[in-house]
Order: structure tokens, then C-alpha cells, then sequence
């Protein structure tokens, strides 16, 4: 799976690790264009090599180990997470101004976009009020699985969400994640998953449509 057309928003898988700052650019250069009417709107699933990335919320301290890995401040919101490879990061650039000026709606719809692709893999997952993220388990086996940090500009959505697939776990050591210390992080594999990166991809394409349909009808903008 390459690039597939999902009712003309570019939906596209990108092989290998994707640079962090060069994405980041590109990104911003495609949101632009979406702006301008220039390019359709997007999706990118890809991987990066290991780095830890600061929302607009980041709080130094919770930087534990800065020479660890290359540290990008980014324009998203939340606090410091972790990618890497064994994760699924998604970028979402859609057009709010023609799907609905509602972010909180955006930021829902996006939550249970991952938490019914999750399902379909076996993995109850689910938001929690007042904390960032995707959860699952409970008690002492609640824990971390997913996190979402987005950023609007001109009413175009970028960054979006990243999911632990298989990434090495200990990774996650050199920050708070999220800010949310008392609390583990957990992926597929930990959970006894056997889901792979293309699993979770086809999962997350059949419950796409759902979710851009939820923008619509949120707003009465179908």
C-alpha cells in the first residue's frame, strides 16, 4: 500500500524512517497549499528514527535525558513524546474551513478514529477525560498506547497521532510522556498483539471514512 485515493484526500503510506525535520517541513508546505487550494488534503503514515518532540506545553524538566536523542520543539500541542521506529505516526492535513471550524470535534473524532482501528486488532482502547491520548487496560495495567498532538493553521489540521506498534519501549525513559508520569506506556506487541504496521494501517483505512463523516454531520457540513 503506496498511495490511495480516499475521496480526494491523498491517503499515503511512506516506507522506511521519514527525517524529522524534513517531514515537519514538508507537512507545513502541504497544509499551506491546502490553504491556497492548491493540493487535495492528506494523510502520511510513516515512521520516524528516534526522537523526542516538545508540544507548545513541553516543560523542560520533563526532558530527562537531552542527549539521548535529537530534540525537535514543535508548533503541536501537548508536552514531550517519543518517535521512533516500530510506531505508526499519522499526519493528518485536512480542511477545517470546508469540514467544520470545530476543533474539539476534530481532536474527538480523531480519538475514535484510533480507538476503532484498535478494536478491530483485539484491543480495547479508549480516551480518558482530563488526560491526552489513547488508553487501555485498567488499575494497575492501565497504560499509554497511542498519543494525539495537533496543530491548526488557517484552519488546516496538521501533526495528528502517532500508535505504539512494536517500538522499543524503554525509549519512552529519556521524557515524562505527555507529561502523564505515573503512568506506563504500552504497544500492540506488549499486549500479546500480533498485529503488524500493515494490520493497523488497513484498520485505520476501513474506519476512515466514519470519521470524516463525523466532522460533517458535527457541524451540519456534510
Amino acid at each position: 500500500m503506496d498511495a490511495i485515493d480516499s475521496g480526494n484526500i491523498e491517503w499515503r503510506v511512506i516506507p522506511g524512517l521519514s527525517p524529522y525535520a524534513e517531514t515537519l517541513a514538508a507537512m507545513e508546505q502541504r497544509a499551506a497549499a491546502i490553504r491556497n487550494g492548491d493540493e487535495s488534503e492528506a494523510l502520511w503514515l510513516l515512521e520516524h528514527p528516534p526522537v523526542y518532540t516538545g508540544g507548545t506545553s513541553a516543560r523542560i524538566e520533563e526532558l530527562l535525558d537531552p542527549a539521548r536523542f535529537p530534540v525537535f520543539d514543535t508548533g503541536r500541542g501537548g508536552r514531550y513524546t517519543y518517535h521512533g521506529p516500530g510506531q505508526r505516526i499519522g499526519y493528518l492535513m485536512l480542511d477545517l474551513e470546508r469540514r467544520g471550524r470545530d476543533i474539539r470535534n476534530f481532536i474527538a473524532q480523531l480519538e475514535n478514529w484510533v480507538i476503532a482501528a484498535l478494536g478491530e486488532l483485539g484491543v480495547a482502547a479508549r480516551s480518558e477525560p482530563g488526560r491526552v491520548g489513547i488508553w487501555t487496560g485498567h488499575g494497575p495495567d492501565e497504560a499509554k498506547i497511542g498519543a494525539i498532538g495537533v496543530r491548526v493553521r488557517r484552519w488546516v489540521t496538521f501533526h495528528g497521532f502517532s500508535i505504539n506498534v512494536n517500538p522499543d519501549l524503554a525509549h519512552f525513559s529519556g521524557i515524562v510522556p505527555c507529561g502523564l508520569g505515573d503512568f506506563a506506556v504500552t504497544s500492540l506487541s506488549r499486549l500479546g498483539s500480533t498485529a503488524t504496521m500493515a494490520d493497523l494501517d488497513t484498520a485505520l483505512q476501513r474506519h476512515f471514512p466514519d470519521m470524516i463523516a463525523q466532522l460533517g454531520r458535527a457541524t451540519g457540513n456534510e
